[in-house]
C-alpha cells in the first residue's frame, strides 16, 4: 500500500488502477447497460405482440 501511495499519491483503488483495469470497468458498465436495454426491448416486443393479437 505504501508503494502504491508513493507512485500514485493516492490510497484509493480508483487512483491505483492501470489503464486496462479502467477500460475493463467501462466495458462492464456498457455491457450491463446493453443487457438491460435488450431485456427492455424483449419485453416491449412481447407487449406489442399481445396487443396486436
Amino acid at each position: 500500500m505504501i508503494k502504491q501511495y508513493q507512485t500514485t499519491e493516492e490510497f484509493t483503488a480508483q487512483g491505483n488502477r492501470n489503464t486496462q483495469e479502467n477500460v475493463l470497468i467501462v466495458l462492464r458498465k456498457e455491457n450491463k447497460r446493453l443487457l438491460m436495454e435488450n431485456n427492455i426491448l424483449k419485453q416491449a416486443k412481447l407487449v406489442i405482440g399481445q396487443k396486436s393479437s
